[in-house]
C-alpha cells in the first residue's frame, strides 16, 4: 500500500520596492529570485513548495497599512479564502518596516492559520507561550532593523541641514525670489524684481491686503503659478512669519503622520476581530 502523498505548501510570494530606484539595490527581480532559490532549497523539507502568486508592491512604502498596498491585500485575502497555505518575502523588511506594522501582519497571517517564511531566515513561527524567546528574538531583530533605518535617515536629514545652513540648496521648493539649478540655489531675477517692488510698496506704507490686490490685479503670479494671498505676502515680507509658518507646517505634517501610523496599525489589527 502506497503512502499517501504531501500535498505541496502553496505560498504566495510577497515583494515590495519603496521606489523606483531602490537606494539599497534590492530591486523586485533580485527579491524574487532570492525567494525562488529559497523555494527550491527548502521545499524537499516542507513536503514541496508551490508558488501560487507573486504579489507585489511597487513603489509603496513599508510604512503604508495594508488597504494602501494592493500586494499585501492580496495576499493576505488569498490566505482568509484558505487559497494559500502561507507568505513568502525576501525579508521582514519587505513586509513592513515599521516593527509593529511588522507585528500586526505577522499575527493576521497566523490568526488566518497561515505561515510565514522570508528567504532569509525561513519560517518565523506563531508566538508560544512556552517560548518567549521566540518572540523576544524576532522583535528585538525587528526593532533593531527599524533603528538602522531611523539613523539613515537622520544622516541624511542632517546633511541637508548642514548644506542649508552654509548657504547650500539642500531639498524642498526654493523660496520665493530663488530658484534650483544643478542642484545649487541662484538668484531668480523676475521674482527678485517682484519682491523688491512688494517691500517698496510696504515701505510707502501700502498694507498686506492692498500689496495682494496689486499683485493679483497686475497678473503678477506666486511662486506656484496661482494668486496672491494676504498670508503669502506676509511672509514674504516678514521672516519671523515665514519661520512661524513653517514651524507650524512642520507640526502639521508631524501631526498627521502620526495619525496615519495610528490608523494603518488598526485597519491591519481590525482584521483579526
Amino acid at each position: 500500500m502506497s503512502t499517501p502523498r504531501t500535498p505541496a505548501l502553496r505560498l504566495v510570494m510577497l515583494l515590495r520596492v519603496s521606489t523606483a530606484g531602490q537606494l539599497d539595490g534590492y530591486g523586485l527581480e533580485a527579491q524574487e529570485k532570492d525567494c525562488r532559490k529559497w523555494a527550491r532549497s527548502a521545499g524537499p523539507g516542507l513536503g514541496g513548495v508551490r508558488i501560487i502568486r507573486v504579489c507585489t508592491d511597487g513603489g509603496v512604502t513599508g510604512k503604508a497599512g495594508d488597504d494602501e498596498r494592493p500586494g499585501l491585500t492580496e495576499a493576505l485575502q488569498l490566505l482568509a479564502a484558505g487559497e494559500a497555505d502561507g507568505v513568502l518575502a525576501p525579508n521582514l523588511d519587505r513586509v513592513a518596516r515599521q516593527l509593529t506594522q511588522q507585528e500586526a501582519i505577522l499575527s493576521v497571517v497566523w490568526a488566518h492559520g497561515g505561515r510565514m517564511f522570508t528567504a532569509d531566515r525561513g519560517e518565523h513561527l506563531p508566538d508560544d507561550d512556552d517560548d518567549p524567546m521566540r518572540t523576544f528574538v524576532r522583535q528585538v531583530m525587528g526593532a533593531a532593523a527599524q533603528l538602522e533605518r531611523g539613523l539613515i535617515a537622520k544622516r541624511l536629514r542632517n546633511g541637508r541641514k548642514t548644506k542649508a545652513a552654509s548657504g547650500g540648496y539642500a531639498y524642498g521648493a526654493p523660496a520665493y525670489g530663488q530658484r534650483a539649478q544643478d542642484k545649487t540655489l541662484t538668484v531668480d531675477s523676475a521674482e527678485a524684481e517682484v519682491l523688491e517692488q512688494m517691500r517698496t510698496w510696504q515701505e510707502e506704507g501700502v498694507s498686506v491686503r492692498g500689496i495682494c490686490d496689486r499683485l493679483n490685479a497686475a497678473g503678477v503670479p506666486s511662486k506656484r503659478g496661482g494668486k496672491w494671498h494676504p498670508t503669502t505676502v506676509a511672509r514674504q515680507l516678514n521672516p519671523e512669519a515665514r519661520e512661524q509658518a513653517r514651524q507650524q507646517s512642520a507640526q502639521a505634517r508631524a501631526a498627521e503622520r502620526e495619525q496615519q501610523r495610528r490608523q494603518r496599525a488598526d485597519r491591519v489589527l481590525s482584521r483579526l476581530t
